[in-house]
């Protein structure tokens, strides 16, 4: 069964969600993200995805105060991204309650830095952010554009240990058309033994369904819950 991660993003310490990842088209929630992990956990969700939008976009962790608030009050298992350069960044995050790291523009910027996190933590703990805007890999927030084919990039990351992935189409974060099941359909024939979780686009609990009759392994929802499209009641079978 596919497995429902929620997603709190992170703003000056603050919810925010953004559309198609344009820190212009963002909106602030008046929920204090430790509250809405702890609502998270309440109503039966495992997981949490953590994303320091300022890390990502400034290049260095600034919102590690609400990962270790998270952590010390719920039992979820928060993976965390944004801003993450090196091995210390990835060993600092696990010291303040990461269970899992979400690495996309290192492993595009310093493949070997990015080779030795999976070295020191194992590939258990971390996921592969494999971030798509105009058919190729974005990175820094998805401000720069790299060049470098999806494919490819998940093909070589593979074989040096990856085993999970979050394939994001960032056409489609935050604006409710969907999620891209065509992508995740072929990346899944392609790669049938990675663990591929789907992110951006979700906006009923039909998607969720389409997004596990593809075989994926997980799906992250953000905008959907903060805007009140998904009920939760709706999910019960997915919850534990």
């Amino acid at each position: 069964m596919i497995e429902i991660i929620p997603a709190i993003d992170l703003i000056d310490g603050r919810c925010v969600r953004l559309s198609q990842g344009s820190f212009q088209k963002k909106t602030v929630y008046p929920a204090d993200p430790v509250d809405m992990a702890v609502w998270f956990m309440d109503k039966g969700f495992r997981r949490l995805h953590m994303v320091d939008l300022d890390g990502a976009g400034e290049g260095r962790m600034k919102n590690l105060h609400v990962l270790e608030k998270a952590a010390s009050k719920t039992s979820l298992v928060i993976d965390y991204g944004g801003g993450i350069k090196s091995v210390q960044d990835v060993m600092l995050l696990i010291d303040h309650g990461a269970s899992m790291v979400c690495i996309g523009s290192m492993a595009v910027a310093s493949p070997p830095e990015f080779e030795k996190v999976l070295e020191s933590t194992g590939s258990d703990r971390v996921i592969l952010a494999s971030d798509i805007k105009d058919g190729t890999i974005a990175v820094s927030g998805w401000k720069e554009d790299s060049g470098i084919d999806p494919a490819g990039f998940l093909r070589e990351n593979i074989a040096k240990g990856v085993k999970t992935v979050m394939c994001t189409d960032v056409s489609r974060d935050g604006m409710f058309t969907g999620p891209a099941a065509e992508l995740y359909r072929s990346l899944k024939k392609e790669f049938p033994e990675t663990a591929i979780i789907a992110s951006g686009g979700v906006s009923s609990a039909g998607d969720i369904e389409i997004l596990e009759g593809i075989g994926l392994e997980g799906v992250v929802v953000g905008k959907a819950f903060y805007e009140n499209r998904i009920n939760t009641e709706e999910l019960k079978k997915y919850l534990h």
